[in-house]
């Protein structure tokens, strides 16, 4: 039988990306289970409201009949409430699956390379969602700001900002610290963060271009190239097309996984926790929480 893989331990470049895919694949069962558990709801009113967003504008184009003279409130009424719960589920959706496979990894850590349960993460997910939330906000405010200024800032910020969401679940600990901490565990290993999380990323996104490109295409179709003066999008291609691109998420498991692996190889690296957390368990007995302990 193949052994667990082993979070805390030092890796190089080729090291973390080869081990993310391993802890994929020995833990796709529970972490798809929950995946769909924590985030499916989210994934869904985000499918819903998107598709009914997306009708909505079509029905606007095709009663403006190409008569824009008129002014652009055909457009504006095609962003309603539709377009908003759109984005607002999008979001909360995203920190939803950051907070579901950074807690799955938190606890496997803590469970001694043993998958937790879904209601072994309810405790997690529930603690932490609002915390991951409010410093989701707080790195977009710094990574625009980062660009404004200059493209370079915030290319620097991203895998730091990155690790503070992984520090604030597995050490239980504020965005000030993490923030902190996040600076410390890179120091001259930025590089090798950057090009881990780069690479998991264009992975994603080359896969969820493929998923989606043949409706893209039927939809580019039917605007252009339909012989009706009228827009003609398939119902089923919208349909289609959303269901597909929300079932694409789960590929966003990889990048987070990775991310989880930087830092623990990261902290493995400048403060040697595995083996110290190996040497205080010696002669102790180990008991397993399903919630994260409060801080005094």
């Amino acid at each position: 039988m193949e052994p667990k893989i082993e979070l805390s331990k030092t890796r190089d470049f080729g090291e973390i990306i080869a081990d993310s895919f391993l802890f994929i694949r020995q833990n796709i069962k529970p972490l798809l289970s929950c995946f769909f558990t924590f985030c499916g709801f989210f994934l869904l009113a985000a499918g819903v409201a998107s598709i009914m967003q997306q009708i909505k504008m079509m029905d606007t184009l095709n009663n403006a009949d190409g008569n824009f003279g008129q002014g652009n409130t055909g457009f504006r009424t095609s962003y309603g409430i539709e377009t908003i719960l759109s984005i607002v589920f999008a979001l909360t959706g995203f920190i939803a699956i950051k907070v579901t496979i950074l807690s799955f990894m938190a606890l496997y850590k803590e469970k001694g390379n043993i998958a937790p349960t879904n209601e072994e993460l309810w405790g997690y997910f529930k603690f932490y969602f609002f915390r991951i939330f409010g410093s989701a906000i707080l790195n977009y405010l710094i990574l625009i700001i980062g660009f404004i200024f200059c493209l370079i800032p915030g290319i620097y910020l991203y895998p730091i900002l990155g690790l503070i969401f992984a520090i604030i679940i597995v050490e239980n600990t504020s965005y000030g610290y993490a923030f902190n901490q996040s600076f410390r565990l890179i120091k001259e290993n930025w590089w090798t963060i950057f090009g881990a999380l780069f690479i998991s990323g264009l992975i994603v996104f080359v896969c969820s271009t493929v998923v989606n490109m043949p409706f893209q295409v039927v939809n580019v179709w039917s605007v252009f190239f339909h012989k009706a003066k009228h827009i003609h999008l398939s119902m089923l291609s919208i349909i289609m097309g959303t269901i597909l691109k929300e079932l694409a998420m789960v590929l966003y498991i990889l990048p987070l996984v990775t991310l989880t692996i930087c830092y623990f190889s990261l902290a493995e690296a400048k403060d040697a926790t595995g083996l110290m957390g190996r040497i205080n368990q010696i002669g102790t007995d180990s008991t397993d929480a399903d919630t994260p302990a409060e801080e005094y």
